[in-house]
């Protein structure tokens, strides 16, 4: 980590389709700061906007009704019976949500503050979508604007590329990234801290919750919260909620893993190793118990076109892609 009297001021920002992290360096630690990244419309009244403010929940009134964004939103979802609606889908905003940006710069305004005399900030932002690459340019310069107008000096990272700097700094940035988030993985093949190859692909924690629910009845936001407190791969299973999230996990890992091997197989270009690198994972989609040594499994039994020493899980997985982009930022300033 560079010495931080001199990256003072900087912040790392991943702008995930699930979560939203930012992180400050502060001293000798990094501190973090989170929000889920959807919302729900409630019927307006004075009592819910004065309950939610003492709350202290995130909210905007727009009209008859009170946008609520945030931690706490899926408790409403739940007790109203529905889903929560997301500003950002696939990675990138939600062109089907008419909210959503108003929603993100809430957030972003929330979460990050004003800049004090031009501060920097590095936010995350995917690979391109195979065949929405015009939406990604969207995408990222309208956060751009969101974060310039509250003074900021902007840089953006690829999400691949900030997992390799929160966790192959011993390997000089050299390495392969993942990050399994919730609307995209992203990969990044990087060498000495440049990005050689970088890949997305739509198949993530969302098409887990969206794919579980269809088959076994359950609502989303009620997948997601049994993923994300209980789920465990364990194989076969006779819960109908347990057998379906383990099926879409390993189809996951089975996707990620054959776009790996096609990717890089058809790089022309690809670096020379003189020795095997390291794979490091990240994201809040590895966390269930058994996820890793599915993956080490599927890696090792695949064909890919250079070797690889380990799969490394990252310590910190939902904040590694934050913490990776406040490292480019300081590493810049």
């Amino acid at each position: 980590m560079p010495d931080n009297a001199s990256v003072s001021g900087v912040k790392g920002l991943d702008m995930g389709t699930s979560r939203i992290v930012v992180a400050r360096q502060e001293t000798d630690q990094t501190q973090f700061e989170s929000q889920l990244n959807a919302f729900v419309s409630l019927a307006y009244s004075r009592v819910t906007a004065k309950m939610l403010e003492r709350e202290g929940i995130m909210h905007m009134v727009d009209g008859t009704e009170i946008l609520a964004y945030g931690n706490r939103v899926e408790e409403f979802a739940n007790i109203l019976q529905g889903d929560t609606r997301r500003p950002m889908r696939t990675g990138i905003l939600n062109p089907r949500e008419p909210k959503s940006l108003q929603m993100i710069e809430l957030a972003l305004t929330s979460l990050c503050g004003k800049a004090n005399n031009g501060e920097k900030i590095c936010f995350s932002v995917p690979a391109e979508p195979q065949g929405h690459e015009s939406d990604l340019i969207y995408h990222e310069r309208t956060i751009t604007q969101m974060l310039e107008k509250l003074g900021y000096h902007v840089m953006s990272l690829n999400e691949g590329l900030a997992v390799v700097y929160a966790e192959l700094e011993d390997t000089n940035f050299t390495g392969i990234g993942v990050s399994f988030g919730g609307g995209m993985c992203n990969v990044c093949l990087a060498y000495l801290g440049l990005p050689a190859v970088k890949f997305s692909t739509v198949r993530a924690g969302d098409y887990i919750d969206e794919s579980a629910a269809s088959v076994s009845g359950e609502t989303i936001t009620t997948v997601r919260f049994y993923k994300e407190n209980k789920f465990s791969m364990n194989g076969l299973s006779s819960q109908n909620i347990d057998q379906a999230l383990t099926v879409y996990y390993h189809d996951v890992i089975k996707n990620a893993v054959e776009r790996m091997q096609q990717t890089f197989s058809e790089t022309k270009k690809l670096p020379k190793f003189d020795k095997p690198v390291p794979m490091a994972v990240a994201g809040g989609s590895t966390r269930p118990e058994g996820f890793h040594e599915a993956l080490e499994k599927a890696v090792r039994n695949a064909h890919l076109p250079l070797e690889i020493s380990e799969v490394r899980a990252s310590k910190d997985p939902f904040n590694a892609t934050a913490r990776g982009a406040l490292m480019a930022a300081m590493l810049d300033s």
